[in-house]
């Protein structure tokens, strides 16, 4: 699946970075309808408004369907023959669609059929990975392997978020496979343009993150075939779509859980065994500062003897109610510590 993208760059420069080559072989840069409506985001969320890319055909008749525009739509498809007048009441959420099951269903066979395909264009997308016998799901920003420069090549995995940001000059963006439709209210208004993304089965390279993943399209060729409606049919473009090795990732900060947070810090690298020994050292030092001051201690023989209810409301309560010494107690909690590093130690190496 894929819920989270990021998508920061400026408008020219991501204009840029979507040249191509018309079917005359001339180069082009895609122009923009509705480029106010484009807000760069490091952390967008369903429903907010992302540019894709898509045949100038859809909006000017009798072009070229090779021609390319950009324009930002809504992420979460509402279908065209969807009868209300607020589309957030729209009672399932399109932001995906399942490539098994695309030809099956009318809100996708539908514009399919009158060639409403689209790339979605994003630096990345963010997926959760389940830590093992924990709750905790670890983030990963996954995107297209970058070409090496000296720029992109001197950053490390545990540089700041400012220093990551430096790459950006050169990055190549994630073209994902989606379909898009147009969405008129019953009272009459503005139409809506809305896009869901095409996802299959998660290559080898992810699939210990997550079991789907986005249908990428690789390369110029693929991109211009999946975009030309005109001269591509539906069941040749469909051959496009399925998963693709090329891609790689790396575990990012839990900033990005929420999608209020919107800053470079999102999908900057982070080190987990960086964390993991940060984190122990913390608790670590918490507890022999517990140990030290809540302890029992040899008493002075004109002191008090402590009572062991006295004693025993500093310690840990357990359902068994067993008395256990500090020393007991710190050696228990640091075999955990001990069992559960290999956790992170692979997480890292992924």
């Amino acid at each position: 699946m894929c819920g989270r993208i990021s998508c920061h760059l400026p408008r020219d420069v991501l204009t840029r970075t979507c040249a191509y080559r018309n079917r005359q072989g001339e180069r082009r840069l895609p122009e923009w309808r509705d480029a106010d409506k484009y807000c760069p985001s490091y952390n967008k969320s369903p429903r907010s408004s992302s540019p894709v890319l898509l045949s100038r055909l859809h909006f000017e008749k009798g072009t070229d369907s090779s021609e390319r525009i950009i324009v930002p739509m809504r992420w979460g498809l509402v279908p065209s023959w969807f009868k209300e007048n607020d589309p957030s009441k729209l009672p399932f959420n399109i932001t995906n669609c399942r490539s098994d099951t695309i030809m099956e269903k009318r809100s996708f066979n539908v514009p399919l059929g009158k060639g409403r395909r689209c790339v979605v264009l994003a630096d990345g997308f963010y997926e959760w990975k389940r830590c093992r016998g924990t709750y905790d799901r670890q983030p990963y920003f996954i995107y297209f392997p970058q070409t090496k420069s000296e720029k992109l090549g001197s950053i490390g995995a545990a540089d700041s978020p400012e220093d990551w940001n430096k790459v950006w000059d050169n990055w190549r963006l994630l073209t994902m496979a989606g379909i898009f439709d147009c969405w008129e209210p019953l009272q009459g208004g503005d139409h809506l343009y809305s896009y869901t993304i095409i996802t299959v089965d998660a290559c080898k390279v992810l699939n210990d993150v997550h079991q789907r993943m986005p249908a990428i399209l690789d390369g110029e060729e693929a991109v211009s075939k999946w975009l030309d409606f005109g001269e591509v049919s539906t069941q040749e473009a469909l051959k496009l779509i399925h998963p693709t090795e090329n891609i790689t990732f790396h575990p990012v900060s839990s900033v990005v859980n929420s999608s209020r947070n919107d800053s470079v810090e999102c999908l900057a690298p982070i080190d987990l065994s960086v964390q993991k020994e940060l984190k122990a050292r913390g608790c670590s030092q918490k507890m022999l500062q517990w140990l030290a001051t809540k302890s029992p201690k040899k008493e002075d023989p004109k002191t008090p003897q402590k009572t062991e209810s006295d004693v025993r409301q500093f310690l840990p309560k357990s359902p068994s109610s067993v008395k256990r010494s500090s020393a007991v107690l710190l050696e228990q909690w640091l075999k955990q510590e001990k069992e559960e590093e290999p956790v992170a130690k692979q997480l890292h190496s992924e």
